[in-house]
């Protein structure tokens, strides 16, 4: 059986749904915090577990019968280290054979502060005994594209990345690399898969394809870290994530959001989805 953490989030159902493609309802098991938000795939004949990582009763009972688990990083900033713990510490002793966890883009060099807590689970991991496999995947296109028809809307896009480029994958290909090295027949343990988009950007090129699509001017404005910090909790972002974004747009003017390897579509065997593609289903949707 394959289990699924973080199994009610964005990147959970993707893979979730991905899985049902290929393999029976009944040999997928879905782990959430609310196992209620998961009925539908219930429905469908999915083992709906509870797994909450503040409840470490819980992970134990959760893994039963699991061969391989997909960790996917949790969303808590700051309490991850512990959490990914808890459950790799559930792994061992429900005897899990294979561990594929989606830690970030070059997680043992990068300076980024989203970086610590992924190598932090990386180095648990390989103290576990567990075999596993890391998925560094790097920025999601979402992670603009979520916001696409706000910034045509105001004409404007602000960040601090300068001219550096970011290679993007849409969450739904980070989820092909996902299923592809949990239903593989070749043995992924002990790999490291560097994972980008084929293609890379600047945040003005994307600026200019935003304006291309929505033929509606964009412009980019690029930012001091501090300012660019400054703005985002200026529009409502709490301090600590406005203080990660920027970090990590910073750390893309160094290059640490591109990757040209093509790595993550030689593993899903297809290409990336375009920044265009992208730009073009969040303005229509």
């Amino acid at each position: 059986m394959i289990a699924i953490t973080g199994a009610s989030g964005q990147l959970g159902r993707l893979v979730l749904n991905q899985l049902l493609e290929t393999n029976p309802a009944s040999d997928i098991v879905a782990l959430a915090r609310k196992p209620e938000t998961l009925s539908g795939y219930a429905d469908q004949g999915v083992q709906v577990r509870q797994a909450d990582y503040d409840k470490p009763e819980t992970l134990l009972p959760a893994l039963k019968g699991v061969k391989k688990l997909l960790l996917i990083s949790g969303s808590e900033v700051g309490k991850r280290t512990a959490q990914h713990r808890a459950m790799i510490d559930a792994a061992v002793q429900a005897g899990v054979t294979l561990v594929a966890y989606t830690s970030i883009l070059r997680a043992d060099t990068s300076s980024l502060m989203l970086a610590q807590e992924h190598l932090a689970t990386e180095q648990a991991l390989q103290a576990s005994g567990l075999p596993f496999v890391l998925l560094r995947n790097g920025w999601y296109s979402e992670n603009y594209t979520g916001t696409a028809a706000m910034t045509v809307e105001h004409g404007a896009l602000f960040g601090a990345a300068g001219d550096g480029r970011i290679a993007t994958a849409t969450r739904a290909d980070y989820a092909a690399a996902a299923v592809a090295v949990l239903t593989g027949s070749e043995s992924h343990a002990g790999k490291v898969y560097e994972l980008a988009g084929d293609q890379g950007f600047t945040l003005s090129e994307y600026a200019a394809e935003l304006a291309k699509i929505s033929g509606k001017p964009v412009s980019y404005t690029n930012q001091s870290q501090a300012d660019f910090q400054a703005f985002l909790q200026q529009v409502g972002l709490p301090e600590g994530l406005a203080q990660m974004l920027a970090d990590s747009e910073t750390g893309a003017s160094r290059g640490e959001l591109f990757d040209d390897s093509k790595t993550l579509s030689k593993l899903i065997g297809r290409p990336t989805t375009p920044i265009s593609e992208s730009i073009k289903a969040a303005l229509a949707a």
